[in-house]
């Protein structure tokens, strides 16, 4: 029996400072969010037949111009969704955008017990 379940909660936040680009920031937040993680179990799991899902949801005041593929690319797994929803913060009186990232790792572990 296979399931999927989450295991992994990471939160980032990316600031694009002179462009209001949502994509750079999004793309900064994830980074951030993964820059600190080192989770060796996953390869335990993809080697007994497991899959990871990464959900990446990015939190900008224009979601609509992200550029959701080039935020995918911040992460090195296949299966990566990303979903950018109306957050973040554009700064008053700047050209600075500010993006909250989370990402949650799930993994369908075939090999569990």
């Amino acid at each position: 029996m296979s399931r999927v379940k989450p295991h992994v909660l990471e939160f980032g936040m990316g600031v694009d400072v002179h462009g209001l680009d949502c994509t750079k920031a999004a793309c900064r937040a994830v980074s951030d969010a993964i820059r600190h993680s080192s989770l060796p179990f996953f390869r335990d799991v993809r080697e007994r037949g497991g899959t990871m899902f990464v959900d990446v949801t990015v939190g900008v005041p224009d979601p609509a111009s992200v550029d959701v593929v080039r935020v995918r690319r911040e992460l090195p797994h296949v299966e990566v969704a990303v979903h950018a929803v109306a957050g973040g913060l554009r700064v008053p009186g700047s050209d600075t955008i500010i993006a909250c990232a989370a990402i949650t790792v799930s993994i369908e572990d075939r090999g569990a017990r």
